[in-house]
């Protein structure tokens, strides 16, 4: 396989509508199917919420690594003028140092482009990250580090571990959670994460990487009155398939933006 993605599956309440799945496994696997990208997803959920989560993300053909969690992450979420505004309803089972040492390690192989794709802080300690990252090049997505791990209105919060960022080679950032972290998305403010690479989405409106000390932007061709969920997800695997390729961080936030672009395109056709 060529990357590995391990997070866990959420159970995703949209308002008006029924429960459905969510989490970066399923929306990964989406894009990695597109791709047609050697892969495998690592994730796990509540029991109960196997027929729900497991069995539509199972079937978009990725190999699917699965373990029985105590409890499965819940969040309600409605957009109000393309603003999400989420609740934390149920948090997830944490992933530990034993999964890590046991059977993540044993999914994962010696696959070296991994993905962690944490749904709040409480998903990955900083212990777990370290373990996973041993002879790795990580990927995380930022919601691991400014989504506080408790149930009520969702806010970002600034106070995260930084031991974790000592091993992690990309950093994924949705503005908002740029915005939590630093000052302002540029050069000086973004380095103070110490991570050398950093990608940062602005939505519709493409997104921002930075790499070897500059940030450049990447433009989006705007795919508006669609349900924008997960293509977060989407980019982020994008983007590392194309960077274990040998695509330069600049080139493979471009394809990574025209791949979201594709997929919300579908949603809406």
């Amino acid at each position: 396989m060529s990357i590995a993605v391990v997070g866990s599956l959420s159970r995703d309440l949209p308002a008006g509508g029924p429960a459905r799945v969510g989490g970066t496994p399923y929306y990964a696997a989406c894009a990695l199917r597109f791709l047609g990208a050697r892969a495998t997803i690592v994730t796990k959920c509540a029991e109960g919420d196997r027929g729900l989560l497991l069995r539509p993300t199972v079937a978009l053909g990725v190999p699917v690594n699965w373990r029985r969690a105590g409890t499965t992450a819940s969040f309600a979420y409605e957009y109000v003028d393309d603003v999400r505004r989420m609740t934390v309803e149920a948090i997830g089972e944490p992933w530990t140092d034993d999964d890590a040492r046991g059977w993540v390690a044993e999914a994962i192989g010696k696959t070296r482009w991994l993905h962690l794709a944490p749904l709040l802080r409480s998903d990955f300690p900083a212990g777990t990250v370290r373990r996973l990252a041993r002879g790795r090049r990580v990927l995380l997505d930022g919601q691991g580090l400014v989504r506080p791990g408790r149930t009520g209105p969702l806010e970002l919060a600034a106070d995260f571990d930084p031991e974790i960022l000592r091993h992690v080679t990309i950093l994924k950032l949705a503005e908002e959670e740029a915005l939590a972290l630093v000052e302002s998305i540029d050069e000086r403010s973004l380095g103070t994460l110490g991570v050398d690479e950093i990608i940062v989405t602005h939505g519709i409106r493409g997104a921002s990487v930075l790499a070897d000390g500059q940030l450049r932007r990447v433009a989006a061709h705007p795919v508006e009155h669609v349900d924008p969920t997960g293509s977060g997800d989407a980019f982020a695997v994008t983007y590392l398939c194309a960077r274990r390729s040998g695509a330069a961080p600049l080139a493979a936030a471009r394809r990574a933006t025209a791949l979201v672009g594709h997929l919300l395109a579908g949603r809406r056709s």
